[in-house]
C-alpha cells in the first residue's frame, strides 16, 4: 500500500465530502469569475449556457434547470432576448408554450464564454506538475461518475 492510499483510508468520508464540496465551489467560483466582461450577469450567463448544453427548453424547463421561479426566469429571458442571445418559437404540441433556443449570436457570447474559463483554467493547470495533472484526471473520471450516480 502506498503512503496516499493509507491516507485515503484514514479520511472518514464525511470529512472528504466537506472538502471535495468546499474545492468544487471555490474553483467553481473562480472559473465562473474568469468569464469575459460584459453587460450579461453570472445569472443570464448560465441561463443561456444552460440553452445552449440543452439545445432548446420551454420557459419552465429553463427556470427547473436554473433552480429559479418562473417569473425570475421570465426577466432573465427577457434580458437575453433584448439583446438577441435567445429566440422564442411556438411548441409544436402545444400552443400555449414557447421553446427557448439560442440565437448565433447566443452561441457565440456562449463560446467566447467557455474560451475565457478553459483559458484561465488552463493556465493555472499549466502551473501544476505533470503529476498533480494526472491526478486531476483521474479525479475527474471518479467526479464524473459519482455526478451520474
Amino acid at each position: 500500500m502506498t503512503e496516499r492510499t493509507v491516507m485515503a483510508q484514514r479520511v472518514p468520508p464525511a470529512q472528504l465530502a466537506s472538502q471535495l464540496r468546499d474545492a468544487i465551489t471555490r474553483l467553481n467560483r473562480r472559473v465562473r469569475q474568469s468569464r469575459p466582461v460584459g453587460e450579461l450577469t453570472l445569472t443570464q450567463l448560465s441561463a443561456l449556457t444552460s440553452l445552449e448544453l440543452a439545445g432548446a427548453l420551454t420557459p419552465r424547463e429553463l427556470a427547473d434547470t436554473e433552480r429559479v421561479q418562473p417569473p425570475t426566469m421570465t426577466k432573465i429571458v427577457a434580458k437575453l432576448e433584448e439583446r438577441g442571445l435567445v429566440r422564442r418559437t411556438p411548441h409544436p404540441t402545444d400552443r400555449r408554450q414557447v421553446i427557448l433556443s439560442t440565437t448565433d449570436s447566443g452561441r457565440e457570447v456562449f463560446a467566447q464564454f467557455e474560451r475565457a474559463r478553459n483559458e484561465w483554467l488552463g493556465h493555472r493547470l499549466a502551473e501544476l506538475t505533470p503529476e498533480e495533472r494526472e491526478t486531476l484526471r483521474q479525479a475527474a473520471v471518479i467526479l464524473q461518475k459519482v455526478a451520474r450516480a
